[in-house]
């Protein structure tokens, strides 16, 4: 990780108080322990401090001051995060925007939403109900992650195939620089002119500003909504069966796989109806105008018993399409039931290649001695394998990440990306020498010293030096080490 000097604790929260009431600065230890992680808990570190802003307006003291004093900073939303992106510096700031947590205006005529970056994703989508809309992304933390998160991470969900990612509903942001000017990327129409700043910021990693609103677009809820549950005897026949449902003109408006050991897991946790005995799963929904859904409905019924389903089950009424989805999203802590640990992965390949790098990955998973459950979203190719360990047991955190490792890489060798919608954070910096040449990454870090010269904000992530990437290139992932904050 990057280092400064040794930084003035007592003087750094002395100027902070100067800005900011005192109870929005938190310095004590026992204070600062909860902030040690996000979601990927495999890596702690407590920061020198934390700030909590409630207004855009200390945002920007706070990076003002921070920026004078050349002190780093990291900014954090709910901390699902799932790739360190949100990992503290022991020499710098956390910066939490909880609180800036208000839904600011709604206009169900242009169909949008300007929020605050502390708002849930979820409560979106409720604020807006009873005027027939909806905000697409959702992902499966929706009910906890916020939408600054979303942001920062280009998040998608189990609607991303139809609906797209983050950064194909969102139209405008608010963002404070490295050194606290406030500016506004992006417009209130579909385009607007010049660079697209505003993808650029889309996906950034907090590593470029910090958000502090966001314009977000709205969809009418659809007529109707009808989820289909496939189950293969086969893991490759289910992963054929996606690109053969595309193949056949159908956009699904979601399209997920898991496998036997997610089905089982997800079972014994919600008791959603899956077929436990199952190899695998697709939950296929289709949604739009009631007669669009009939005619979609009997098309992708029979193409998925062509691709060799063993049974094709159309959920039955609204409560269990809920349940259905449940099951799915609840995958994630129904996994976490059966093993003290895991550590969830997040590349992408293409839907052509789904089959061959499940079997791959099952071959890995048998030569690392650690079991890999599958549930993913399918139809764009974006995977989430998740790796079952102890961390307990010497080693195994070890075997954990060099799986992964080799995972990512295979993505990559197949053709796609070692992250959908996790981001790169901390976890798979490494692997970002594997997807980028040299001369790609300094490009990157061109970008990154054009919005914060002083590299303050959340260094260390994301993007690695070229020169640490000719050394994992020549000496190979199991001599290096893992990131210097494990542990804790």
């Amino acid at each position: 990780m990057s280092e400064t000097p040794k930084i003035d604790k007592p003087a750094l929260v002395r100027a902070l108080q100067e800005l900011l009431p005192r109870e929005l600065i938190l310095y004590d230890q026992e204070d600062l322990r909860p902030y040690e992680c996000d979601g990927l808990s495999a890596y702690r570190q407590v920061p020198l401090l934390v700030v909590l802003p409630e207004t855009a307006e200390q945002v920007q003291q706070v990076m003002q001051c921070c920026h004078r004093l050349g002190i780093p900073v990291v900014a954090r939303g709910a901390a699902t995060g799932l790739s360190g992106g949100a990992l503290p510096l022991a020499n710098g700031v956390l910066m939490s925007l909880a609180k800036l947590n208000r839904i600011l205006a709604i206009d169900p005529l242009n169909r949008t939403a300007r929020v605050q970056p502390g708002v849930r994703n979820l409560a979106i989508s409720e604020a807006v109900a009873e005027q027939g809309l909806y905000y697409a992304p959702d992902p499966s933390s929706q009910i906890a992650c916020t939408i600054g998160g979303n942001v920062a991470e280009n998040s998608g969900g189990v609607h991303c195939l139809k609906y797209g990612l983050t950064v194909h509903n969102v139209l405008q942001l608010k963002v404070v620089t490295a050194d606290g000017e406030l500016i506004t990327l992006g417009v209130e129409a579909l385009d607007g002119p010049g660079y697209d700043l505003l993808a650029l910021m889309i996906g950034s990693e907090g590593m470029l500003g910090v958000v502090v609103e966001v314009l977000v677009k709205l969809l009418p809820t659809p007529e109707r909504a009808q989820v289909l549950l496939a189950a293969f005897d086969d893991v490759s026949k289910a992963a054929n069966a996606v690109g053969d449902v595309i193949a056949a003109g159908i956009i699904p408006a979601g399209l997920e796989m898991m496998d036997g050991l997610a089905i089982r897991a997800a079972e014994d946790f919600v008791h959603a109806g899956y077929p436990v005995d199952a190899q695998a799963i697709l939950l296929c929904e289709l949604d739009g105008a009631n007669a669009e859904v009939s005619a979609h409905l009997g098309r992708v019924r029979q193409q998925l018993l062509d691709s060799g389903a063993t049974e094709v089950r159309t959920a039955e009424d609204e409560a269990e399409r809920t349940l259905f989805w449940k099951g799915r999203k609840s995958a994630f802590p129904a996994v976490g039931r059966i093993s003290p640990d895991y550590y969830c992965m997040d590349g992408t390949v293409p839907r052509k290649r789904l089959a061959e790098v499940l079997l791959e990955t099952s071959r890995l998973s048998e030569q690392y001695q650690l079991p890999v459950a599958n549930v993913f979203h399918a139809g764009d190719g974006n995977l989430h394998p998740l790796i079952l360990y102890d961390a307990n047991k010497p080693g195994e955190l070890k075997r954990a990440e060099d799986l992964g490792a080799e995972i990512l890489e295979l993505c990559v060798r197949v053709g796609g990306t070692i992250t959908g919608e996790h981001g790169v954070g901390h976890e798979k910096i490494h692997q970002m020498c594997a997807q980028f040449s040299a001369a790609e990454l300094a490009q990157f870090h061109a970008v990154k010293k054009a919005f914060d010269p002083q590299g303050l904000l959340n260094p260390g992530k994301a993007i690695p030096q070229p020169r640490r990437c000719s050394e994992y290139k020549a000496l190979g992932t199991d001599t290096l080490t893992a990131p210097s904050a494990r542990g804790g």
